[in-house]
């Protein structure tokens, strides 16, 4: 026998969610927010959709030295320009981009616990003894009346019925609990928890989005090694050194096509003999105490690691020793160039004349360097490995005292300490700019090894977070909640299921049932699903 009433929601078995309130105040009204399906939804569209924007062009973090305005124009056009102009060039860093990844957090957060709390109270209280109007509101519901009711009143109240009942639930795998009158049987209760163990998974990895701008999570720092030297790794107790570095063309036989044709210098493996020390006294000083840990010949996609750190080759540099080069002050407002003057490396000349305009060396450093208190200093006297002059530019439309230039004719040093940002900030790189127009009696040196320093704590977590996830969809899609109420209410039989999905596995369950105890004569009688709305 099947009848039809208004459905049960058996998600929370009827049980109350703050968010369902009627009289809400105004931590109501932000709880119902955050926990609304729909709100969720249009979080992840909008997070996926930032992540969208923030991948159409390279980010800033993905560059060996941050670019400005002019790569993007150059690059992409008036688009790329909008897009550094807008921020979107750095989006992940982003403020709105984090707020909308703290939004979503929450949302995941509060929505878990509006659902979790009652789910775990209605689980927690599972009763055989369910009331005849919540039996008739589940999707399979049936009666039976037992033929010799007249001779047996209670003829499901029996010990040998129970035993029978409960022989069968059991081997049909279900956990069964009894009362007086009624039975129950359950399978795959956890299952339920599958969508808040992915809660979990997603939590996490929102939380590692957060924590990887932290500098204790993250590191990439570009290192640039000279043969021989040994430099820190920034923002670790770490120095490296390069103790040989090694380069390797392809003859221009090996090459082909359009290489061989323009006899193209390529390199066939370039490789870095490093040695990573750890420093345990005097740390960022000019006379570290240094032990060595580690060490290993880094090639492109063999990095060195120790301790969650490694050391990529990036590439390398020709290091030259300039002995004099030949210069020109450029005006970078009208764009026009006043005349060239010859830069020595050894003696250099104390005044210059560019055009209307004079240049005092104030300072002149041949192999620059930052002490410990990161004050410009010369490590050599005599050798120009790394030169850099300082100018007083004096002239027409500047103030009287002049202004302060400094010069690195090395591009990696330009790079390496910042020659454009340090001028920027002196108030000479708007103006002003002193470009190579050629070199003389270039002595080739040294090779410079370029090595990206990596560190990824958060690797780990997000490896647990997949799983986590992973474990919660496995759970979700994969097995089923299902609960089985037999009641005698001292008339009627009353059988009811009910499943969270798969109501085609839940209606074998009770057929089996049904014949097992003779309520049924064979499968053949298939179990209706009555579907209430």
């Amino acid at each position: 026998m099947n009848e039809s009433t208004p459905s049960q929601d058996m998600r929370y078995d009827g049980a109350p969610r703050r968010s369902q309130k009627e009289q809400k105040d105004l931590l109501d009204k932000i709880w119902s927010f955050f926990s609304s399906v729909r709100v969720g939804v249009w979080l992840i569209i909008l997070t996926l959709f930032g992540a969208l924007i923030g991948s159409i062009y390279p980010q800033e973090g993905a560059f060996l030295r941050p670019p400005d305005i002019s790569y993007y124009e150059s690059n992409y056009g008036w688009l790329g320009k909008w897009y550094y102009l807008i921020g979107f060039s750095d989006t992940y860093g982003s403020w709105w981009f984090q707020l909308l990844v703290v939004m979503l957090g929450t949302s995941i957060i509060i929505a878990s616990i509006d659902r979790g709390i009652p789910l775990f109270k209605i689980l927690h209280k599972q009763r055989p003894d369910r009331s005849l109007d919540f039996l008739k509101r589940q999707k399979i519901f049936m009666t039976f009346t037992h033929q010799s009711q007249q001779q047996q009143p209670e003829p499901y109240l029996s010990a040998e019925w129970s035993q029978r009942v409960e022989k069968q639930l059991s081997k049909q795998r279900f956990n069964v609990s009894t009362s007086t009158n009624a039975w129950l049987g359950e399978k795959n209760r956890w299952c339920r928890w599958g969508p808040y163990v992915n809660h979990v998974g997603l939590i996490i990895f929102l939380l590692i989005i957060l924590i990887r701008t932290w500098p204790s999570f993250t590191l990439e720092e570009y290192l640039f090694v000279l043969e021989g030297d040994t430099v820190p790794i920034p923002a670790t107790n770490f120095y490296v050194k390069n103790e040989k570095f090694t380069v390797e063309f392809y003859e221009n036989e090996e090459l082909r096509g359009q290489f061989q044709q323009e006899q193209r210098i390529v390199p066939k493996l370039y490789e870095t003999r490093a040695i990573l020390y750890e420093c345990s006294e005097r740390c960022g000083t000019s006379d570290p105490v240094l032990t060595e840990v580690s060490r290993a010949n880094i090639e492109v996609n063999k990095p060195l690691k120790y301790q969650g750190l490694a050391l990529y080759q990036f590439g390398y540099d020709i290091t030259p020793q300039i002995i004099s080069l030949t210069v020109a002050l450029k005006d970078k407002v009208t764009n026009e160039s006043y005349g060239e003057f010859l830069l020595r490396t050894r003696n250099p000349d104390l005044a210059y004349e560019a055009g209307p305009y004079q240049l005092r060396l104030h300072n002149y450093y041949p192999e620059f360097a930052l002490d410990e208190r990161g004050e410009p200093t010369t490590v050599s006297a005599e050798n120009p490995n790394a030169p850099a002059y300082v100018f007083v530019i004096t002239g027409p439309d500047l103030p009287a005292e002049g202004v302060n230039y400094l010069y690195f004719p090395r591009e990696i040093d330009k790079i390496r300490f910042g020659q454009e940002q340090i001028n920027q900030a002196v108030g000479s790189g708007e103006r002003f700019v002193i470009e190579a127009g050629g070199m003389e009696n270039v002595n080739i040196a040294e090779y410079t090894s370029t090595l990206v320093a990596r560190k990824d704590l958060t690797v780990p977590y997000l490896l647990i977070a997949g799983v986590i996830c992973m474990v919660g969809l496995v759970m979700t899609f994969y097995w089923q909640h299902r609960r089985i109420w037999i009641v005698w209410d001292g008339a009627q039989l009353i059988v009811a299921a009910h499943t969270n999905k798969n109501w085609h596995g839940m209606k074998r369950e009770v057929e089996k049932l049904l014949v097992s105890l003779g309520l049924q004569e064979s499968k053949e009688e298939s179990v209706h699903v009555v579907y209430n709305k």
